[in-house]
Order: C-alpha cells, then sequence, then structure tokens
C-alpha cells in the first residue's frame, strides 16, 4: 500500500506564504471543497487551486479554515498530542441522517418485520458480522460453512472457524453488558473471547501486549503502516479510553455519541493494545457504544462487510489522520459513509426479505398450509424453496430464531409431518432435508 504524502508543515514561516493573499480570498476557502469533500493533502495536490493561489496556499487557507472548528479530545497520540476532530457539513449531514435512519424507522416500516422476524433479523446480522470481521483479519472459511457452523451449534474444526466461532459469542455477550460502564477489565474479557485457541500463546487472549515487536503492516505487500504506543503506557491509555467511553452527555466539551463510537473504535485501533485480534476489538467496541447510547437499530447492520469491501479505505482513513497532524475527522467521515452503506444494505435485504415472504405465503395459501404454519416455520419455507441443498437441525432453527429447544424441535417434526421437509437420524440428533418437489408439494400437487 502507498503510504499517503505528509501534508506540509504549518509554521510561521509557512503563514508567510499568505502575506501576499487578499483578505477576502482567504476567507473564502472553507474546510472542504465546494462538493463538500473534506481532502488530505495527499489528494488535494493532484487538483488545480482557485485563480491567484499556490497549492501551499490553497491548502494552509483550508487548514485554517478546519482549525476553526478543531475540537481537542482527550485522547493522544504515543508522543502525548492530542486528537482533535471538526464538524464540516459532511460530518453534521452525516450524523443527522444516522439519527433519523438507526431510530429503527426501517425496521418498522417493513412489512415482515414483526418482533418474531426482528429476532432472525438480529441472528442474521449477528452472524454476518462475525463472519466478516473475522475474514477481514485473515479467516479463510466460506462464509456457507461458517454459517452453517454457528446456526448448526457445531464447534469449530480450524483456526478460522475458531476466529468466527469467537467472534459471535463474544458480540452476544456484549449484547448482554452493553448497560454497563466501559473498564479495562471488560475489554481484556472482550479479548479474550474474541481470541482465546487461536494465539500463538495461549496467555496472551485478555491479556495486553507484553512488548513493543507489534507493528502494523499491509498483509498485501508488507509495507510498515503503524508502529502503535509503547507497551509500559498501555495500562493508563486504556484507562483514560473508558473515561472517554462513559463521558455522558452533560461532558464538556460535547462529543456526539456517535462520533464517540466511532472514536472509540479509532483509539482501540491506533493504540493496538494485544498481539492479535485489534481490529476485531475495537469493532466490536462501537456496537457496544453505539447500543449502550440507544442506536439499537446498528445491531442489525454489519460494517465489516462494507469495510471489507475496500479494506485500503479503512487502512487509508487511519493514515490521513495520523499524517496530517491528528485530524480524526477522516476516520469520522469514513466511518458515516460506511454506517450509512450498511443502513442501505439492510433497507435492501428487507425489501428481499418482503418479496420472499410475499412470494412463500402465496404458495401457503393455495395449499391451505397457512393457517398451519406460524412465523418461523414460514421462514424456513422461504429459504428452503430457495435453497433446495439446505440441512436444518433444532439447534440451527433454535440459533436463527432465538427460541427454545423444544419449539425448534416441534416445528421442525411439524413441517416432516405436513411433508414438507424429510426428516432423519444423524447419531443422536435430527437432520432434515428439503424434498426435491417441496414446490409440488406447496401447490398440492402430486411430485412427477
Amino acid at each position: 500500500m502507498r503510504l499517503p504524502q505528509t501534508p506540509p508543515s504549518v509554521n510561521e514561516r509557512f503563514f508567510d506564504l499568505l502575506l501576499d493573499v487578499p483578505p477576502e480570498v482567504l476567507e473564502s476557502i472553507q474546510a472542504t471543497l465546494p462538493d463538500g469533500r473534506y481532502l488530505h493533502w495527499d489528494e488535494l495536490r493532484h487538483r488545480t487551486p482557485p485563480v491567484g493561489l499556490t497549492l501551499e496556499q490553497w491548502w494552509l487557507g483550508i487548514k485554517m479554515a478546519r482549525r476553526s472548528q478543531f475540537q481537542k479530545l482527550p485522547l493522544q497520540d504515543k508522543a502525548g498530542v492530542p486528537f482533535t476532530f471538526a464538524m464540516p457539513a459532511p460530518v453534521i449531514q452525516g450524523l443527522h441522517v444516522i439519527d433519523r435512519d438507526t431510530a429503527g424507522q426501517i425496521l418498522m416500516d417493513a412489512p415482515v418485520a414483526g418482533p418474531q422476524d426482528r429476532d432472525r433479523y438480529l441472528m442474521s446480522s449477528l452472524i454476518e458480522e462475525s463472519i466478516t470481521s473475522s475474514q477481514l483479519e485473515g479467516a479463510s472459511t466460506t462464509r456457507r460453512v461458517a454459517e452453517d457452523m454457528l446456526r448448526q451449534g457445531r464447534r469449530p474444526r480450524d483456526l478460522s472457524e475458531r476466529m468466527i466461532f469467537n467472534n459471535h459469542q463474544a458480540m452476544q455477550h456484549l449484547r448482554a453488558v452493553q448497560k454497563e460502564p466501559l473498564t479495562p477489565a471488560l475489554i481484556l474479557d472482550l479479548h479474550r473471547r474474541l481470541t482465546v485457541d487461536t494465539l500463538d500463546d495461549p496467555a496472551d487472549a485478555g491479556r495486553l501486549r507484553q512488548s513493543d515487536d507489534i507493528h502494523v503492516v499491509d498483509p498485501r505487500d508488507g509495507q510498515l503502516l503503524h508502529i502503535p504506543p509503547a507497551a509500559a503506557d498501555l495500562p493508563a491509555r486504556l484507562e483514560q479510553l473508558c473515561a472517554f467511553a462513559n463521558a455522558g452527555d452533560d461532558a464538556l466539551p460535547y462529543v456526539h455519541p456517535v462520533v464517540r463510537a466511532i472514536l472509540l473504535h479509532f483509539m482501540l485501533g491506533y493504540d493496538h493494545p494485544f498481539v492479535d485480534g485489534n481490529g476485531r476489538c475495537a469493532r466490536a467496541l462501537f456496537y457496544w457504544a453505539m447500543a449502550r447510547q440507544g442506536y439499537w437499530l446498528v445491531e442489525y447492520l454489519s460494517i465489516s462487510n462494507v469495510l471489507r469491501q475496500a479494506p485500503g479505505q479503512y487502512a487509508r482513513a487511519y493514515l490521513h489522520t495520523e499524517t496530517d497532524g491528528n485530524d480524526a475527522t477522516y476516520f469520522l467521515l469514513h466511518q458515516l459513509d460506511v454506517i450509512r452503506q450498511a443502513v442501505a444494505n439492510l433497507a435492501s435485504y428487507l425489501k428481499e426479505k418482503t418479496r420472499e415472504s410475499r412470494a412463500t405465503a402465496r404458495l401457503l395459501e393455495q395449499a391451505a398450509l397457512r393457517e398451519r404454519c406460524n412465523h418461523r416455520q414460514i421462514a424456513l419455507l422461504t429459504h428452503a424453496v430457495k435453497h433446495p441443498d439446505a440441512l436444518y437441525t433444532v439447534e440451527s432453527h433454535r440459533s436463527s430464531h432465538n427460541t427454545a429447544y423444544a419449539t425448534a424441535r416441534a416445528d421442525l417434526l411439524n413441517l416432516a409431518e405436513l411433508g414438507l421437509l424429510r426428516a432423519a437420524t444423524q447419531g443422536k440428533r435430527f437432520v432434515f432435508t428439503v424434498p426435491e418437489d417441496l414446490s409440488a408439494r406447496l401447490h398440492g400437487r402430486p411430485s412427477s
């Protein structure tokens, strides 16, 4: 990965460049371009400056506009210099969209999104985030195999499956502790859950790194991207991070809850306090922070699915912040876009599920079966029509719908009695497969 070019340093000598710039021209320079983009020097240097300005003068004018908006954070880099962020129009707009959309209206408006459906979507989103967050850090298991493992409750068979299994367990645990204040002990416990049985030294699970030989490199070309703070500084930095995460709405200066959650994600990635699993831990803490502040729809999103599509942009958001005087606005803007894309993905998913549910409902009405099937069974039949090679177990059905074992077992046995699934035993457990002529059976036609 090519490193971004470090911007010209803003010092007294550099300010001399503005002596010849008319005041009205200087005042017209904004923190963003006219199209709203908040560009780093590495991107701006390839553009044509406004008439009468050099590139350096233009950049200095932009930096002056940004500095007038900067808010200093109680979080420092490894040299003790505070991180800052600005609130240009794109950040304000992004926060407004997230405040509006993550209030749950998308889920409320979906015809298939009753309370039972939401349980199913929540289980699916936890599985999706568990898989893609682990894939971002090297897990190579296919999505189909990983999903089958989680839904059927099968124990992991290799390192990649273990990473995904751990991530799923950790995300479920965070739901149970989302109202608790963040403490170093909670972060260490989260890391232990994420990395147990995946590290070269088992003692490193849930333990701060003990040495300074941890560097962040691009796995594609070995390019050094980041040298984190010294191990000796980590306990104090973790305490500082927890204090920031737990600050209430009355804390000054005010930090929007979504901004606070994103910066929590950023700082854990920057500090890199563990030998491995830092990215997974940082993204999991983002979910914790959002849920704690009442952004409950975020539980239904997968930010890692979006990040996995453009991992270079994720890394570059960190690099732009570090190379431009600790301006975390770059990371904020990147993550706001990621959240908005994840919300759009959820809306598309709900639209597709609505279409599928209506199609299955029509089949069931024609087959006079609708009154004999509950919402969980209808969801399973919807899936079975689309995936005729699927295999279902009591555990996979229980996990998908967050229901009791006995309820899941009764659902499947009832579908087998209706002839809509085939039941068999595999060892000591029931397995259920899809009849080749399921559509015909739903229509009440004899198989050919």
